[in-house]
């Protein structure tokens, strides 16, 4: 990620932007500084995983170096950004980076200014709006980043099927938390939990950012599709890694509380095979408790161990290799991709999956 400083021009590629259109609504008034201020702190941190996809992408076509393509990768830490904020809302998240979420810190300003109305109605209208304007702003920084007419001509179509899969792809994970799962087989369970997977998260992680990247720098058929089966396969091992740290995690390292998402009842594919393994009486306790915003250490404690007494955690570490595994086979068949940008998307294949990410 640090190859031709990569993550250091996407940064200030990002802040040059935050300042042009912080000028662009400093006519608006200095309330606005209460909107604008979080997004820069949120947009300050990050892997940069889907930049440097997105950058790896156009290298990956056999390119150069070129400003424009940093560009292109910064526009996909904003949507990144935009993904995350309203994520963040629709989970009732706490913390994001090991800060306040942006729905929570807009309601801390509320109640700090003493303000009328529902402090935590107004942080998430502000956080709607804040998501709001880094989706806006990716679409400028997409369409301005320098790269020829045509390159962006020829990755739009991927951008916009990226930005369409992500939203629909958020909906089907939030009517997945609303069906009883206990009327699903194990079998269906998994396989809908692997579902959401691939749209709302694998998709455009991997996948979609590095096909853009291809796409613009005018890869071959051949490669596009190797390169889609590695995004897609690393993508889905990504978000299956993410799950096990969201419960499993150091906090120092994840930013976010340890067991998180237990409590905020996500339905993912360690949820499924455990509900598989598990007797009924603790199937029944992991229902009651999962999704309980007061769930205590003690029970975070208790849940892990059920997690890993059912095998569902081996199950998942399996999932997660065999993931890598056709990541890895994909790349080989990308035939036409030079030695430098192979090197970078085998090691992130690693990146991406490690235990301690």
């Amino acid at each position: 990620m640090d190859r031709a400083d990569l993550r250091s021009r996407v940064q200030v590629r990002i802040d040059h932007q935050l300042s042009s259109w912080e000028r662009e609504l400093a006519e608006i008034g200095p309330d606005v500084v209460d909107l604008l201020t979080p997004i820069r702190q949120l947009l300050e941190g990050g892997k940069r995983l889907r930049a440097g996809f997105a950058y790896w992408g156009w290298r990956a076509a056999g390119r150069e170096d070129h400003d424009g393509a940093i560009s292109l990768a910064a526009s996909m830490e904003l949507f990144q950004a935009a993904a995350l904020i309203h994520d963040d809302v629709m989970d009732d998240s706490e913390t994001r980076r090991g800060r306040p979420a942006m729905h929570r810190s807009l309601a801390g300003t509320h109640t700090s200014r003493g303000w009328h109305g529902d402090p935590e109605r107004f942080g998430a209208a502000g956080a709607i709006l804040a998501g709001n304007l880094c989706l806006g702003w990716c679409d400028d920084l997409f369409a301005d980043s320098g790269l020829p007419a045509d390159s962006l001509t020829a990755a739009r179509p991927v951008f916009e099927r990226m930005r369409g899969q992500l939203m629909a792809g958020q909906f089907l994970d939030i009517v997945t938390s609303m069906r009883p799962w206990r009327r699903l087989g194990d079998e269906e369970r998994t396989d809908r939990a692997r579902h959401v997977i691939r749209y709302k998260s694998a998709k455009y992680s991997i996948e979609h950012p590095l096909l853009i990247g291809a796409t613009a720098g005018d890869a071959g058929e051949q490669d596009l599709a190797a390169l889609s089966r590695y995004g897609l396969a690393l993508g889905e091992a990504f978000q299956l890694r993410d799950d096990v740290l969201g419960v499993f995690g150091d906090p120092e390292v994840t930013g976010k509380p340890a067991g998180d998402d237990l409590r905020e009842g996500k339905r993912t594919v360690l949820i499924a095979r455990t509900l598989a393994g598990a007797t009924a009486t603790d199937a029944d306790r992991l229902e009651q408790r999962l999704g309980a915003p007061d769930l205590t250490q003690e029970e975070v404690l208790e849940l892990r161990r059920l997690l890993v007494d059912t095998g569902a955690l081996e199950r998942v570490e399996a999932d997660i290799a065999e993931g890598a595994e056709a990541a890895r086979q994909a790349l080989a068949e990308a035939e036409g991709v030079p030695d430098e940008p192979r090197e970078v998307l085998a090691e992130l294949i690693d990146r991406t999956t490690a235990r301690s990410t």
